[in-house]
């Protein structure tokens, strides 16, 4: 079954940042070693419609798209990762730690990795346990 078809994305609402593009210290090769190279982030928020429907048309009643451009930031600002997996699991697991947040989907690319392809990467899709929702 796909993720989106999930009962637990029902009634939310899809907050979504594509393509943003940022300098990451990142890799496992003598190559990739020697300084950033370019990523790209896609990212989904799921967020429920109930806690997410502004009455009074105020940035104070929704999940701002800032909020997710600064996690991806912070986290690269922290230096060196070896593997796109770890980053995107770092990114995800802030995100969803969020008040509000009940899914969250992670894509990442390296674009300059083969000349013969647009971009390698990975994505995550994960929930909010029950537990943490609470």
């Amino acid at each position: 079954m796909s993720s989106l078809l999930d009962p637990r994305l029902s009634g939310c609402r899809r907050l979504f940042l594509c393509g943003f593009e940022i300098e990451a210290e990142i890799g496992i090769h003598a190559h990739e070693l020697q300084g950033p190279q370019r990523m790209c982030f896609d990212v989904d928020l799921y967020v429920p419609l109930a806690l997410t429907t502004p009455a009074q048309d105020h940035i104070d009643e929704v999940i701002d798209y800032d909020v997710i451009r600064a996690t991806i930031a912070e986290r690269v600002s922290r230096g060196r990762v070896a593997l796109q997996e770890t980053l995107a699991d770092d990114i995800a697991a802030s995100l969803l730690a969020r008040p509000g947040v009940r899914a969250v989907r992670v894509a990442t690319a390296k674009p300059d990795v083969y000349p013969d392809c647009d971009a390698v990467g990975v994505e995550v899709f994960r929930f909010k346990s029950d537990e943490e929702a609470r």
